[in-house]
């Protein structure tokens, strides 16, 4: 008789990546985005200010580009932490928001420059990862 397996019925457990405490208080105490981000370049956070801003200032393309590279920064940081392409990341922790914030911003450019693919896919991971996280970021429907 083969040997029975049972899948875990409430999904992979939360991701949440790791505190960065210099990172993050230098964006607490005001530091310029551009500097954190050039001293600490793999912190999704510092990119997703530079992309808000972007897009603040109708900056689409530079915001477009800004806020891939907290994704993709995010996404390494997320593999790392054992995130295999699905399950939940939450919001309310603040080491997670910095990549949330990056697909917000994304999605955001995405869709100012026209790529409503990219769009939609953006969207899809915000919902998948915490539900709260799209209105939380600024991309509420």
């Amino acid at each position: 008789m083969a040997a029975m397996t049972h899948a875990n019925l409430l999904g992979p457990d939360p991701t949440k990546l790791p505190e960065r405490p210099e990172a993050e208080a230098a964006m607490d105490s005001g530091t310029d985005p551009a500097e954190v981000a050039a001293e600490h370049p793999d912190f999704s956070e510092a990119w997703a200010a530079l992309a808000e801003r972007s897009l603040a200032a109708d900056e689409f393309v530079a915001a477009y580009a800004f806020a891939r590279t907290g994704y993709h920064r995010g996404l390494d940081q997320l593999r790392r932490a054992g995130w295999k392409g699905f399950g939940p990341v939450p919001w309310e922790h603040r080491p997670n928001q910095g990549f949330l914030r990056s697909v917000a911003a994304l999605a955001k450019a995405a869709g100012r420059i026209g790529e409503t693919d990219e769009y939609e896919r953006c969207r899809q991971l915000l919902d998948d990862s915490d539900p709260a996280a799209a209105q939380a970021a600024g991309l509420a429907d």
